[in-house]
């Protein structure tokens, strides 16, 4: 087991390689920051002092060196918006955003997947039909558009939540839930496919004859591998959440890192875009990385493939 979790862990270097690489140079192709913080009718001076000041007169090249010298310092510069350290921005915010999508993760795991598993057991009833026409309603639907019927029906309408911001548990539960029905949707149907395919194999059909009870059969040898791939669809859909939240954070003015960096997005704010887009990257790889770990321990023989 140490040996396959040092491999997948070499594995992540190209990954956390290429993420500084495609971070650096994306957020150039925003622009000169400089036509956003200084006035139109600024001199050809104050311009210059500003590029030197930021280091942006060098040459991209040397930019980027530096930068990627500086990130293995967890130093990402300072905000060219606020003037602070674009990771003690970032750490102010990112609270909000983890207890948002792990908020949204067990609503979408504690609805998903036992949806998806009674679906798979009574199949072709009507529970079953319903659980994936409701399915098939919550991957359709945008989840920017769903949030703004959210707030029009439990905020305007029903006057049930507040329509946004922070202060308490109620602010919670619309971004939360609005950003869960994409995800328990896509849990439930991945539940169920696999369930079913588990349920036809042999050692399921072996555990029935030799006469163990019906639960101890679907707990023991039909959930536990079935579990296996969603698993990593968890892993993966967290790393999207992680990036989902940029819209809902929006819709919803929730305090997070999603609204952070539309504003150092319109801003050009390099150095805030940037760290902001390295954290949600590492998030990504590490959680892929969890994936693999925890799927090795419920199914040793992924270890040898």
């Amino acid at each position: 087991m140490a040996e396959y979790v040092l491999r997948r862990i070499l594995y992540t270097i190209p990954s956390l390689i290429g993420i500084v690489i495609v971070c650096f140079f994306l957020t150039r192709l925003s622009g000169d920051p400089t036509d956003i913080f200084l006035p139109i009718d600024a001199s050809d001076q104050a311009r210059e002092a500003f590029r030197v000041k930021n280091g942006l007169d060098r040459p991209l090249l040397e930019q980027f060196v530096n930068f990627a010298y500086k990130v293995t310092q967890g130093d990402f510069g300072r905000s060219l918006r606020f003037g602070e350290p674009a990771l003690n921005l970032l750490g102010e915010r990112v609270g909000a955003t983890i207890q948002l999508a792990l908020t949204t993760l067990a609503i979408a795991i504690g609805i998903g997947i036992p949806a998806g598993i009674a679906s798979a057991y009574y199949r072709n009833s009507f529970f079953d039909v319903a659980v994936r026409s409701v399915a098939a309603f919550g991957q359709a639907i945008p989840t920017f558009y769903w949030g703004v019927i959210s707030i029009l029906i439990f905020a305007v309408w029903l006057r049930w939540l507040p329509s946004g911001g922070s202060g308490g548990f109620t602010h919670l539960i619309l971004p939360a839930t609005t950003l869960a029905t994409t995800l328990i949707a896509l849990l439930a149907r991945v539940m169920r496919s696999t369930m079913l395919d588990v349920m036809q194999q042999d050692y399921v059909r072996t555990a029935r004859a030799k006469g163990l009870h019906e639960i101890n059969v679907v707990i023991q040898h039909v959930v536990r591998n079935a579990f296996i791939p969603v698993l990593t669809v968890i892993a993966l859909q967290f790393g999207v959440l992680m990036g989902g939240v940029i819209i809902t954070e929006t819709v919803f003015s929730w305090p997070g890192v999603g609204r952070l960096v539309i504003q150092a997005i319109y801003a050009r704010d390099y150095t805030v875009v940037q760290a902001v887009v390295f954290f949600f990257a590492i998030v990504f790889v590490l959680t892929n990385l969890l994936a693999d770990i925890l799927s090795a321990i419920l199914d040793p023989r992924i270890i040898y493939q």
